[in-house]
């Protein structure tokens, strides 16, 4: 194995690798879409693509920052005492989709500096998790956002299909079949059938 090979399966550079695939297919997921598409709630509970982005951007700003005493310097007022509840989770019609794009940019600049700057084992404290597993470490924390935004990534790939019918796990690699309207109708029905006769079973 080359030089190149061995730092690239270092843990770390895994651990980055999985974080930036992970926080560009989120944000891949609004391109080519209408600010309203960007923004409009497709699930009961208000789930809505650039408000997935704006969560991302904030929850990562803290667990990359405060947690490591190493706090991004910007104030995100919606984590504020007395916030309105959930309004991380969405775009006001006063945050323009270029603040919020760009507040996405700049946390992540903000948490490779921070990755960059310590060690895997290097020590954290979460203030918001139970005292008995609030303290962690970097290799922790990085493991625990890319869940986090895998996580989203997942709601944003319904979310997506839902207003266009785009799908693909990101921009170099679908991972879906690569076939024609017609046949994933007739799998959509197989699908559906197969879903039919077993409730007439049950």
């Amino acid at each position: 194995m080359s030089d190149s090979e061995v730092a690239a399966n270092e843990p770390k550079a895994v651990l980055r690798r999985y974080l930036v695939s992970a926080r560009e297919a989120l944000v891949w997921k609004l391109e080519g879409l209408s600010p309203y598409d960007m923004r409009r709630p497709l699930t009961p509970t208000g789930t809505n693509l650039l408000g997935l982005v704006k969560h991302v951007a904030s929850v990562s700003a803290e667990y990359f920052g405060i947690v490591f005493d190493r706090p991004f310097p910007e104030p995100l007022p919606w984590f504020v005492e007395g916030a309105e509840v959930n309004a991380d989770m969405w775009a006001t019609a006063e945050e323009s989709t270029a603040e919020i794009l760009g507040l996405y940019q700049r946390v992540w600049e903000h948490a490779d500096a921070t990755i960059e700057a310590l060690d895997l084992d290097a020590p954290g404290r979460v203030p918001w998790w139970p005292e008995e597993r609030a303290a962690v470490t970097l290799q922790r924390i990085l493991v625990h956002v890319i869940a986090e935004i895998n996580r989203h990534g997942g709601h944003a790939d319904i979310v997506r299909e839902q207003i266009d019918e785009s799908a693909g796990l990101n921009v170099r690699f679908p991972n879906i079949p690569d076939q024609d309207e017609a046949w994933w109708k007739q799998y959509h029905a197989r699908v559906e059938e197969a879903a039919k006769i077993i409730q007439t079973r049950e």
